[in-house]
């Protein structure tokens, strides 16, 4: 399902952000082809190497980079995927995408998708965080503009609780993308 489709995988900072390298090599491994933004926080969670490494893709991360290979990548990117997951969707990305906010390349290019991509969001964060009624109405704007989710799912946290916030199973997030890449 997923050979010769181009997928974006948006990440944010959060201590999930380990998973979107599981995440990346699984696209891989069933023929995507991958292409990762990343916000400036998000590197300090996990390296662009690592990411360029396993998606065999230069990582974007500046959204003014003269040096690579996209001229305006928001824009080029919105032309040429076939999705965009988002994983992890911290409560920062569902703020600043239900606010319309586009300040890094990550927030402008879900804004440049968003209605022609199907984009999915996975979010991952503290369960008070996620269970905040102004991240909940969040996401009932996204959602209601046409924009997915898959999770958050429970179980022990990086506080060490347990409670719902967890990143969705990769397994999860891939079968949801087949989902919206068929339709």
């Amino acid at each position: 399902m997923f050979r010769d489709r181009t997928v974006v995988v948006a990440v944010t900072a959060g201590i999930a952000a380990y998973k979107s390298a599981i995440l990346v090599r699984e696209l891989k491994n069933v023929d995507a082809e991958v292409f990762v933004i990343m916000t400036e926080d998000a590197t300090k969670f996990i390296s662009p190497l690592t990411l360029e490494t396993l998606s065999q893709n230069p990582v974007a991360v500046d959204m003014f980079d003269r040096n690579n290979k996209w001229s305006l990548e928001h824009i080029a990117l919105a032309d040429s995927a076939d999705i965009l997951i988002v994983a992890p969707a911290t409560a920062n990305i569902i703020g600043k995408a239900a606010s319309g906010i586009a300040d890094d390349l990550v927030s402008t290019t879900f804004l440049t998708m968003m209605p022609s991509v199907p984009i999915l969001m996975a979010p991952a964060m503290n369960t008070r965080m996620w269970e905040n009624a102004i991240v909940q109405r969040n996401v009932r704007i996204l959602e209601q503009a046409g924009i997915h989710f898959v999770g958050p799912s429970e179980g022990k946290l990086a506080d060490g609780r347990v409670g719902i916030g967890r990143m969705a199973d990769i397994e999860d997030i891939l079968e949801f993308a087949k989902k919206l890449i068929k339709r």
